[in-house]
């Protein structure tokens, strides 16, 4: 039997998928630092992308099927082994949908009570707990369909503001995140509103729904910047050579495999430096990953968060917010402008450990993927319109100080318009590997990506999952 043959194995992205590629090829058991040399190449900062700026959501409900179950579970055991509950906030926490009807009135009176600007953040005062109010099922998910200008639910035109100079009607409906999809909403149970939910208004929700089931539909989270950071951490422990602020120009290969790597130096004005004999190369860029490797279709899908500075009992709560047809936010009044939305608003909240809670909106397709991650800028305007909204229905949010407004693009696999699910595995080139387009679930589904790359690279095969409709060959890349 031929002895184990020296590799050079080069990781393109410093995201959770890299970070965790990079540390389960370290814990593989047939992983001999005396043969292996491991390279990770990111351009700007570790997790500078979505993978710092997401919710950190892990739900069994999550997609795609072959890969949740897995990487549930190995988020459960990274934090046992590696105190994950202190190091990177890993915890369970409740998951809920609520509906909610404002009106000009609750908002009227809310404002009359408002607290003065330099109180901190009030106590949330305990609420009545509503009898559920019978709903129509929950429509298909924004994965299944977005909703449009047209097929979009309408309401009259809230007045222009008195004195301002008129504008044509240029607002949109809410188009929500892919985050559940059919399966997912099907697996809601109707409940009550829960007293320690005391940060959300009871008087204004009409209906709850929570994912309720052990062992079936739980959910956790994890601080995603914390745990990516930590894995990367893992991994450099391990031996992995991590290089920041180095983008990759050029991955030079022919049919026979990939042969070496170009990069840019960016610490040493652009300085492009060579790394040779590289025998494999994995491509986990993120949204990225379409500029290095076009025929992957993966592309960026950008989204707008905000992080209030608020210690809020454990929810995730997805959000249907029906706004009064008059409501303008504070920041747009000032301007004289409308409101950007019609119908309702969809925000999706997280409490985190660390007196967090992180709050995300709709995609923006009005900005093209920069250059680098850390070249990314947020619409403020988008960020204030996603506070505002939050306010109607949440005063202890409203009032909480903000800690940070940000943007990313999630990587999107699309082919004819239509979401694809995430690409793992090598590609018709020999060596050259892509794990890639996660879309919003790639803290989720990290760790599995990464285990199961491990054993790609150094078994030839997965064992722990079956991800065969997941690979890259299946769609020519």
């Amino acid at each position: 039997m031929d002895p184990p043959k020296k590799r050079i194995i080069v990781i393109i992205g410093g995201g959770v998928i890299g970070c965790t590629t990079a540390y389960f090829l370290t814990r593989h058991p047939k992983f001999d630092p005396d043969l292996y040399t491991l390279i990770l190449l990111e351009a700007a900062s570790i997790a500078a992308g979505a993978s710092g700026k997401a919710g950190g959501l892990l739900g069994l409900w999550a997609y795609p099927e072959c890969l949740v179950p897995l990487s549930y579970r190995l988020h459960r055991e990274l934090a046992d082994k590696h105190g994950g509950a202190e190091r990177w906030g890993y915890r369970r926490l409740g998951c809920a949908s609520v509906r909610a009807v404002v009106k000009s009135n609750d908002l009227k009176s809310r404002s009359e009570q408002k607290p003065p600007q330099t109180s901190p953040v009030p106590v949330p005062v305990p609420v009545p707990v509503p009898v559920p109010v019978p709903m129509p099922a929950p429509a298909p998910a924004a994965a299944e369909q977005l909703p449009t200008a047209e097929n979009g639910p309408t309401h009259a035109d809230p007045p222009i503001i008195q004195g301002a100079t008129p504008e044509k009607d240029e607002s949109k409906t809410w188009e929500k995140l892919p985050k559940q999809d059919e399966k997912a909403a099907a697996l809601l149970n109707e409940s009550s509103l829960p007293s320690d939910l005391d940060w959300v208004d009871g008087r204004l929700i009409n209906h709850y729904e929570e994912m309720g089931l052990p062992g079936f539909t739980e959910t956790a989270q994890v601080h995603p910047f914390d745990f990516t950071n930590s894995m990367a951490d893992l991994a450099r422990e391990k031996g992995v050579d991590i290089r920041l602020r180095a983008k990759v120009t050029k991955i030079n290969h022919s049919k026979a495999g990939v042969r070496s790597i170009e990069y840019e130096d960016r610490d040493k004005a652009g300085e492009i430096r060579f790394i040779d004999d590289v025998t494999d190369v994995v491509i986990a860029a993120g949204p990225w990953t379409g500029k290095l490797l076009p025929r992957s279709k993966v592309e960026g899908l950008k989204s707008h968060s905000v992080v209030f500075d608020a210690d809020v009992s454990p929810y995730a709560v997805f959000t249907e917010i029906q706004l009064p047809t008059d409501y303008v936010p504070e920041h747009r009044a000032a301007r004289g402008q409308k409101r950007k939305h019609r119908g309702n608003v969809d925000p999706e909240i997280y409490a985190r450990p660390g007196n967090e809670v992180y709050a995300c909106g709709e995609h923006d397709w009005s900005t093209p993927l920069p250059e680098t991650a850390d070249l990314v800028q947020p619409d403020e305007v988008q960020c204030d319109d996603l506070i505002a909204y939050i306010g109607t229905v949440s005063p202890v949010l409203g009032a909480a100080p903000i800690k940070a407004k940000q943007a990313c693009y999630l990587p999107r696999h699309v082919r004819f318009g239509e979401d694809r699910g995430p690409l793992i595995g090598q590609t018709t080139v020999p060596g050259l590997w892509v794990a890639s387009g996660h879309t919003c679930w790639g803290i989720q589904n990290g760790p599995a990506t990464g285990c199961l790359m491990s054993e790609l690279l150094l078994d030839g095969a997965t064992h722990s999952a079956d991800i065969d409709k997941l690979h890259p060959k299946k769609f020519k890349v």
